[in-house]
């Protein structure tokens, strides 16, 4: 019993200095690097959380600093996009028709709008179950569903039979030279319908950690140039070296401010 309890104790340190190396890792890479099942990586794990080593994480362990640092930067993150969904909505007008695509940070602009009386027409899926003021109204374009974004045929349909005041859109990335980045690339071609549909402006949000530099880009799945007025909403966090290049690029760009004056 006293070999077996010391070759747990072993493992379990041998599993906090690994974790500590990497700072978050996976049960599963846990499990094939000591050569032992799941539920044994859980309950290791449990034990130096409750010893005070690391923190559980959901499918695997961070280090106590990791953990804290990117719940900080998560923090950060979604304290940023949503100055950006509120500074988005005051460009917004009682009796305006808006498209919306399938940005999280675009839709949520909906909560600021305050009393102004407002129409949607969307082929974002977050909007299912989502509550919005009574003078908001929401039209879903129809589509097939890939994730919580509808595109396809139907999607593309919906909205070329009507027409909005303002855009609104989101993006994976932009680089420095104005390239939109897009998880899924037929986002692509519905995003620019619904700018050539748009009567007055299109608005693109995006927070700072989705501006990227040329030395960062990697192979894009699905990218574009947006050949129209375009403004750029970003945050104050934001590279100024890339924001400088993005306007050498003709992008107009707003540096929402984190806090009130």
């Amino acid at each position: 019993m006293k070999k077996d309890k010391k070759s747990v104790d072993i493992r379990q340190q041998s599993i906090a200095r690994y974790v500590r190396e990497r700072g978050e890792v996976r049960s599963e890479e846990l499990a094939s690097i000591f050569g032992i099942s799941l539920m044994t990586v859980r309950r290791d794990l449990q034990f130096l959380e409750d010893k005070g080593q690391l923190h559980r994480t959901h499918g695997g362990a961070a280090t106590i600093d990791e953990y804290y640092n990117t719940r900080k930067l998560n923090s950060e993150i979604t304290t940023c996009r949503d100055r950006i969904s509120k500074y988005a909505a005051s460009y917004v007008n009682s009796g305006d028709t808006l498209f919306i695509n399938g940005s999280q940070t675009a839709l949520n602009l909906l909560h600021y709008v305050g009393n102004k009386k407002v129409h949607v027409i969307t082929n974002n899926g977050w909007t299912v179950g989502s509550d919005y003021p009574e003078n908001v109204t929401v039209r879903l374009t129809g589509g097939d569903l890939r994730g919580r974004i509808l595109i396809g045929e139907l999607t593309m349909q919906s909205i070329l039979e009507t027409s909005a005041d303002k855009t609104f859109i989101g993006c994976a990335a932009v680089y420095e030279d104005a390239e939109f980045v897009y998880d899924i690339p037929t986002e692509i071609g519905i995003n620019e319908v619904m700018i050539r549909k748009t009567r007055q402006h299109v608005f693109i949000v995006a927070d700072h950690t989705k501006l990227h530099s040329r030395a960062d880009r990697g192979n894009s799945y699905g990218s574009c140039t947006y050949d129209c007025d375009y403004t750029l909403i970003t945050d104050e966090l934001a590279d100024p070296v890339i924001i400088e290049h993005l306007k050498q690029k003709g992008t107009n760009i707003i540096l929402v401010p984190l806090h009130d004056d």
